[in-house]
């Protein structure tokens, strides 16, 4: 494991290899699972500011779903994640005419019409971060629908840290990737 400042990386995310290939998985984490995707508290006042920005950019059947369940649900355990159509595919979830899945959210925010990309837990993706009192800790999370993206990460050579340089930049800041980057490093050397 590397830790960096408060943040424990487990040895799996670099020893793993990956690279989404929504040309075969269609979008599919967009659809499997018992829930929406997971939203940390502070997400919650996010998700109620961009929601007008974001709704042209939903399926009908995705805005009556948020009309309907709200703009996220509190499961049975206390936890939030985005509301659901018919207990499947998220309601942000759009289709393009690939019929692959991608965020509404991140569509706005990829338009620029909003500052908030997407649900870090989606962004993150493989990653999962179980929060404690005293730090985060980053796991991989295997996921068969997603073996498609371990293959090609294996053929590119993309360590799982390196595919998620851009969202760990986005949740903890260019100068924690950076030592994150240099850990690794002297880890390696160190090992030789």
């Amino acid at each position: 494991m590397i830790v960096v400042d408060k943040v424990v990386l487990s040895d799996d995310m670099m020893t793993n290899e990956f690279v989404c290939n929504l040309d075969k998985c269609k979008g599919a984490c967009c659809v499997e699972g018992d829930l929406g995707a997971p939203l940390n508290e502070d997400e919650l006042e996010k998700i109620e500011g961009v929601y007008e920005a974001v709704k042209p950019y939903m399926s009908e059947e995705g805005i009556a779903e948020v009309e309907k369940q709200g703009k996220y649900i509190k499961d049975f355990e206390g936890d939030f994640s985005t509301p659901t159509i018919g207990n499947r595919e998220c309601a942000y979830a759009i289709y393009d005419e690939k019929k692959h899945l991608h965020c509404a959210i991140e569509r706005a925010y990829l338009d620029g019409k909003i500052d908030y990309r997407k649900p870090i837990s989606c962004y993150l993706y493989p990653a999962r971060i179980t929060k404690y009192e005293a730090y985060d800790a980053v796991n991989y999370d295997r996921w068969e629908i997603c073996s498609d993206a371990c293959v090609l990460g294996k053929e590119l050579k993309v360590p799982v840290y390196k595919f998620l340089k851009e969202p760990f930049i986005y949740k903890y800041g260019a100068e924690w990737y950076a030592k994150l980057e240099q850990e690794i490093k002297d880890m390696k050397e160190n090992l030789r």
